[in-house]
């Protein structure tokens, strides 16, 4: 051991390497970008990507004007998905305000809505959504469906009589008198049909006259597994990590390698003993000692602010963390071969980085992406070190399940840094 030590103290990449780490030391802003902006970026990420819809700006036209009615708007404001922003005495009126953006929704009760509860008819009222924003618009009506058969499912309880054991004329009797309920619904649906691009909310037809019919029913017992709280923040956190090394490792080793350049320094180098090989790995090491300091960084932030465990192996994950941050590197040290300036480097990584970002699953499912695009993914290294991470920290397995995605990521880290080498030992040539 000895003896190895005293041979890398002697060798030609000790001083280069002492030479960049008191470089990287005197590059104060360096220093910052690799504590400062990891750590407030996985922060906000961690509160703002957050793909729960909350206080959606509802406005209600309410006609009926009973108790009825203030009970349905008062199931919206309860269930903290809406909140009423603003009562109106016509549709029109808030139909201006969804077209000017003032309004998230619109619930229009009808003035016979109590009447028709109270005949054991179909009430129906309507829901007015803003579909600019899609994603919105699909979870809003979600949450709408479940407030209105959350609804009906306390009517129908307070409505049925007891429950009696089957008869065949009990039987005949209800299917003739829910044909006849089907019918007056849909004739009703015709007459007053709600508004081009509504959202007309799910309606139940109860049966009065008949004794209900005994059913089976199948109950569901739902078990939460790996994030029994549901915290959107531990899915967000374990994906974006990924995302925020590779992206700091492409920008901090495109402006140390383009620093070589407008300062003139390359050519001092290549005027030293030094081979090409030996200043390329001088350059890239204490990046990647100084990076890798940033998977504990964010493992750190991640338990402290947001609760985000590590159930697995911690060595693993680090170890993934480093790849990761080599893989950076190499794409970082790729720009720079091309790039004469570093905001040349910056302009090009802005067609580098946002792609990765967008195509590693990280914040959204890669399943909803199109067909042909979801094989690009495999070449993606945050995509692999997603999956490493989140089945690290989350499910707390281990090298026997996650073996391809760190085969390929040790692979996918080689290939970049050495091409990356390769290119920048050939202009240095």
């Amino acid at each position: 051991m000895r003896r190895l030590l005293e041979r890398i103290l002697s060798s030609r990449l000790f001083p280069l390497f002492m030479k960049e780490l008191r470089q990287i030391a005197r590059n104060r802003r360096l220093l910052v970008s690799l504590v400062i902006p990891p750590t407030i970026q996985l922060i906000v990420f961690g509160f703002a990507l957050n793909p729960e819809v909350t206080n959606l700006r509802l406005g209600v036209v309410d006609e009926s004007k009973t108790a009825a009615s203030r009970d349905l708007v008062s199931n919206f404001v309860e269930s903290r998905s809406f909140r009423v922003e603003q009562y109106f005495q016509s549709s029109d009126d808030m139909g201006r305000e969804l077209g000017k953006g003032n309004l998230d929704a619109g619930l229009v009760i009808p003035y016979d809505y109590s009447k028709d509860l109270d005949r054991h008819i179909p009430a129906h009222v309507q829901l007015l959504i803003d579909a600019v924003n899609s994603n919105t618009a699909a979870i809003a009506q979600g949450y709408a469906g479940r407030i209105i058969a959350s609804i009906n499912q306390t009517i129908a309880m307070s409505s049925a009589p007891p429950m009696q054991p089957n008869n065949p004329q009990n039987t005949a009797t209800q299917a003739n008198q829910s044909s006849t309920d089907n019918s007056t619904g849909s004739g009703a649906a015709s007459d007053n049909g709600p508004a081009p691009g509504a959202i007309t909310l799910p309606q139940v037809v109860l049966n009065i006259n008949g004794p209900p019919v005994r059913r089976s029913t199948i109950t569901a017992r739902i078990a939460l597994l790996y994030n029994p709280g549901l915290e959107n923040s531990w899915f967000i956190l374990t994906g974006t990590l990924g995302t925020l090394l590779v992206l700091n490792g492409s920008l901090v080793a495109a402006a140390s390698m383009v620093t070589e350049k407008e300062f003139g320094t390359v050519e001092q180098l290549l005027m030293t003993p030094a081979e090409a090989s030996e200043i390329i790995l001088a350059k890239i090491a204490p990046l990647f000692l100084l990076l890798s300091c940033d998977v504990g960084l964010a493992l750190i932030v991640g338990y402290t602010v947001f609760g985000v465990p590590v159930r697995g192996s911690l060595l693993l994950l680090y170890s993934a963390g480093m790849l990761c941050v080599f893989a950076g590197i190499g794409i970082g040290t790729f720009i720079a071969t091309f790039a004469k300036s570093q905001r040349q480097a910056q302009l090009m990584g802005f067609f580098v980085n946002p792609p990765l970002a967008l195509l590693s699953g990280a914040t959204t499912p890669i399943e909803a992406m199109p067909k042909w695009l979801q094989p690009l993914t495999n070449i993606n290294p945050i995509m692999h070190f997603s999956m490493i991470s989140r089945g690290i920290m989350l499910k707390n397995v281990g090298l026997k399940v996650l073996y391809p995605n760190v085969l390929a990521l040790v692979i996918i880290a080689v290939l970049l840094v050495s091409i990356s080498a390769w290119r920048f030992r050939k202009q240095l040539g």
